[in-house]
């Protein structure tokens, strides 16, 4: 029997999600691409999952982008795929509700790249390389990699985007692209590490948060307007009243998520 093309783990709040197609540098095809999607509505679903790690099979490669192949050939995603894929598409646009740490393995590149800039936050590899390479392919970096100026400076978007070349994790780091550099064999526990820190927190504060951070980004006035509706949410659950209570009682909160 095969081994699953995403491989799913609990450490306790935290959802641990694992690219696994070593043999094509996890490369994402129809199946995996429906698989991860999948996933990540269901963990919008379940309570209690407050934080996903997404990270990918090997020392080679997180992911290396589009299955080429499973292009050329004209492979067709199944129903239930197809439903996956919308979500995967939510993905790429920050558009899911809990937060998500890649946990950047090795090399990430094109859509592997693009992976990266869906994360919330991300832990990387000292020896990962990045970088969207579409144009040495006559192509452009049409899942998402074109609204790299909205996490870099332009300059630095356009020179990586224009000349297609991979750049290290240090300077990955410097730019902001990345939150952590550690070494290779630590980049899992580190990334779970970061979630967990992530998942204690209250969880409606932090679907309202994430929202209102990536929306400011793009769109102030719609943030503002989005905060707005948000505010009595938070405010006025019992979340908020917990999260007041423990601290004069100096204990952790025990969150309900309203």
């Amino acid at each position: 029997m095969s081994e699953p093309v995403l491989v799913t783990e609990r450490r306790g709040n935290v959802l641990v999600l694992r690219l696994n197609r070593p043999e094509a540098r996890n490369a994402l095809n129809p199946e995996l691409m429906g698989a991860f999607g999948n996933a990540l509505a269901r963990a919008e679903e379940d309570a209690e999952v407050r934080a996903v790690v997404l990270t990918g099979t090997g020392d080679r490669a997180f992911c290396s982008g589009m299955d080429l192949a499973a292009f050329a050939s004209g492979e067709k995603p199944t129903p239930e795929q197809q439903a996956g894929t919308a979500h995967f598409g939510r993905f790429i646009k920050g558009d899911i509700a809990v937060p998500i740490v890649g946990a950047i393995n090795a090399t990430a590149v094109a859509g592997g790249f693009e992976l990266l800039m869906g994360c919330d936050v991300v832990v990387a590899s000292a020896e990962a390389k990045f970088g969207l390479p579409e144009v040495k392919r006559g192509l452009f970096a049409a899942g998402g990699g074109i609204f790299l100026s909205a996490r870099i400076p332009l300059a630095v978007a356009l020179e990586m985007t224009l000349t297609g070349d991979y750049i290290d994790a240090e300077r990955a780091y410097a730019l902001g692209l990345v939150n952590q550099v550690v070494p290779p064999a630590e980049v899992l526990e580190a990334g779970i590490a970061m979630a967990e820190r992530i998942a204690k927190n209250g969880p409606l504060a932090l679907q309202a948060t994430k929202e209102l951070v990536r929306l400011a980004v793009t769109d102030a006035k719609a943030a503002e307007e989005k905060q707005a509706e948000w505010s009595p949410k938070v405010f006025g659950s019992e979340d908020a009243k917990e999260g007041a209570t423990a601290f004069i009682e100096k204990r952790d909160p025990v969150w309900k998520g309203r």
